[in-house]
């Protein structure tokens, strides 16, 4: 009797099972690329924004009043919320002030500084 040797068919449900859960590994691993790419993108836009707030201050060249402040910051077709929170310090010459980056009411970023009188 001549016999055909080849593959059984569990073989290849094996193989090809394996290879399903490689795959699926792999399209896990390029998602999570994508969503840390699409991240750094919103805290690199976001940074802009809040340092922009910061330096608006500087540029004044008075000493900032203590309260909150909520203005809207277009980035790269994205619109950001920047919360500027300015406090006392225990020296009245300086202000802590904060701001406090965020999209769709999601929290982004959040950067700190202190403006003194000049």
């Amino acid at each position: 009797m001549n016999r055909v040797r080849g593959f059984t068919l569990i073989e290849v449900l094996v193989a090809l099972t394996i290879t399903a859960i490689a795959l699926v590994a792999g399209l896990k691993a390029t998602a999570a690329l994508t969503d840390n790419a699409e991240r750094q993108g919103a805290v690199l836009l976001a940074q802009l924004c809040a340092e922009n707030k910061l330096i608006e201050l500087r540029l004044a060249r008075q000493l900032p009043g203590v309260g909150d402040a909520v203005s809207d910051c277009p980035q790269a077709g994205r619109l950001f919320q920047v919360t500027q929170s300015v406090r006392p310090t225990p020296n009245p010459n300086f202000r802590r002030v904060d701001a406090n980056v965020s999209e769709r009411g999601s929290f982004v970023v959040r950067v700190t500084t202190i403006v003194g009188r000049n």
